[in-house]
C-alpha cells in the first residue's frame, strides 16, 4: 500500500505527532508497506534530511530548531504550494492520512479530499478535545470556520482515527455539527531495546550533577497546557514537607516559559532543587526515564501523551493528571497516581508518592512495564491500524 502523510512540521522538536509519523512509516516499511510525507516545513530544514522515506517539504516556514517562538501566521502554515501540490499527487497514492487540524494542512486538505477517489483518514491527535474551549476567541472563529473546512474534512473522511476511547467522547463535544465514522486506534510508545548501563551513562554525561541523587522527571515541551507551573509550586510544597528528590525538567521551550517558570522557582526557595537539560534524545533521553524514580505529567490536556507509555516501558511508575486521555487504563493496570489538574491535587500526587517505600515504587513500575506490554506497544498498534485500512478502506 502507498501511504500518504499530511502533517504541519516534522521538526523533532514539535512533540509526539511527528513522532508518530516517522515510527507508523517505519513499521508499515517493513511490513512491505510505502510511506511518503508531506509538511508544511522549508524543503531546506535539514531535519527533512535525515529523514529516509520520501519527504516534500512545501512551505517556507523557517525551522522552529532556528528561530522560538513562531508567530500566528507562521504555526498557521500558509503555502500557496500546497493545495496545488496535493492535487496533482493525491491519486498516486493509495490512502491519505491527514495528522492534526486547525492549520493550513487541514484547511486545504479539506478542499481536496473530500469526494476524491483516493479515500483518507484523520488523525486528530487530541485537537478537539474541548479543553481548547477555554480560549474563548480562538474557538468562536473556529467554530465560524467549522463546517466548511475541518468539520467537512472529518464528516467526508473513510474513518477518524482516535487513540483511546476517552478521546473519542471528548471530541464529540467540541463542534457542532459533528458526524464522523470514529474508530479506535491506539498508538503506543516503541519498545526500545534495553541498554540501561549506556543510556544511564550518557544521561548523566548530559546532566552530571544528578550522579546518584533521586529525581522525578517531567519530559515534554515546556508549555502552558503541561501545568509546569502548577508542578513546580506542588514540587515547592513537597520540599518544604522533606524529601530527597529532586526534580528534572526535560523539553523545548517553544513559548518562552521557562523563564518565568524559573522566577517561580526562586521565589519558592527550590531553583537548586530542580535541573532544566533542554531536549533529551537517544540514548540521554532513555537514560533519563531509566534513572527517574518516576515519571510525572501534570497536563491539562493532553491526548495520548507518547512520553507516559515510554516511561512505562522503562518500568517507570507515571503521575498524571485525569486529563491525560490514557489515565483510565494507567488506573487500572496499577501503573501509577492519577489526580485532578491542579495544584492541589498535584501535591497531594507527589506527597503520596514520596510516601511510598522502595517495594511499592518498584511493584508500581512493574506494573507499569506489564501494562505497557499488554496494551502501548507502538509496533503492535501500528500492525492493528494497518489491518484496519487494509479490511475497511482500501479496497
Amino acid at each position: 500500500m502507498r501511504v500518504l502523510h499530511l502533517i504541519g512540521t516534522l521538526d523533532p522538536t514539535s512533540g509526539g505527532v511527528a513522532q508518530c509519523v516517522l515510527q507508523l512509516s517505519e513499521v508499515w516499511d517493513e511490513m512491505g508497506h510505502n510511506s511518503a510525507i508531506a509538511s508544511l516545513d522549508a524543503p531546506d530544514n535539514d531535519f527533512l534530511g535525515q529523514i529516509r522515506f520520501d519527504t516534500f517539504g512545501l512551505a517556507s516556514v523557517p525551522s522552529q530548531a532556528d528561530r522560538k517562538p513562531l508567530s500566528l501566521i507562521e504555526r498557521f502554515g500558509y503555502s500557496p504550494d500546497y493545495v496545488p501540490w496535493l492535487r496533482q499527487h493525491v491519486a498516486d497514492y493509495d490512502l491519505v492520512l491527514v495528522h492534526g487540524l486547525w492549520n493550513y494542512l487541514s484547511i486545504g486538505a479539506s478542499r481536496v479530499l473530500p469526494g476524491g477517489s483516493t479515500p483518507y483518514a484523520v488523525l486528530p491527535h487530541g485537537m478537539l478535545d474541548p479543553w481548547f474551549k477555554r480560549q474563548r476567541i480562538k474557538h468562536a472563529v473556529k467554530s465560524m470556520l467549522w463546517p466548511f473546512f475541518e468539520g467537512k474534512l472529518l464528516r467526508e473522511a473513510s474513518a477518524v482515527l482516535f487513540t483511546t476511547e476517552e478521546e473519542r467522547e471528548l471530541a464529540a463535544q467540541s463542534f457542532r455539527p459533528y458526524a464522523v465514522r470514529a474508530r479506535i486506534t491506539p498508538i503506543g510508545a516503541e519498545d526500545v531495546e534495553p541498554a540501561p548501563e549506556r543510556q544511564i551513562a550518557a544521561f548523566h554525561a548530559q546532566v552530571p550533577g544528578l550522579a546518584s541523587q533521586p529525581f522525578l522527571l517531567f519530559m515534554s515541551r515546556i508549555h502552558p497546557k503541561k501545568g509546569c507551573d502548577m508542578l513546580i509550586e506542588a514540587y515547592a510544597d513537597l520540599v518544604a514537607s522533606g524529601t530527597d528528590l529532586n526534580l528534572v525538567i526535560a523539553g523545548p521551550d517553544q513559548t518562552g516559559w521557562r523563564d518565568t517558570l524559573e522566577q517561580i522557582a526562586r521565589s519558592r526557595g527550590v531553583a537548586d532543587r530542580i535541573v532544566w537539560p533542554g531536549m533529551l534524545s537517544g540514548d540521554a533521553k532513555w537514560g533519563a526515564f531509566r534513572s527517574a524514580e518516576a515519571f510525572i505529567l501534570p497536563s491539562h490536556q493532553e491526548n495520548f501523551g507518547i512520553v507516559v507509555p515510554e516511561a512505562m516501558s522503562c518500568s517507570r511508575p507515571v503521575l498524571i493528571t485525569n486529563k491525560v486521555n490514557l489515565w483510565r487504563e494507567v488506573e487500572a493496570d496499577g501503573a501509577g497516581l492519577i489526580c485532578n489538574d491542579n495544584r492541589a491535587d498535584i501535591a497531594a500526587q507527589l506527597a503520596a508518592f514520596n510516601a511510598m517505600s522502595p517495594a511499592l515504587r518498584a511493584q508500581m513500575g512493574a506494573n507499569a512495564r506489564t501494562s505497557f506490554e499488554q496494551r502501548f506497544r507502538f509496533k503492535d498498534a501500528a500492525v492493528a491500524m494497518m489491518r484496519l485500512f487494509e479490511e475497511e478502506l482500501v479496497r
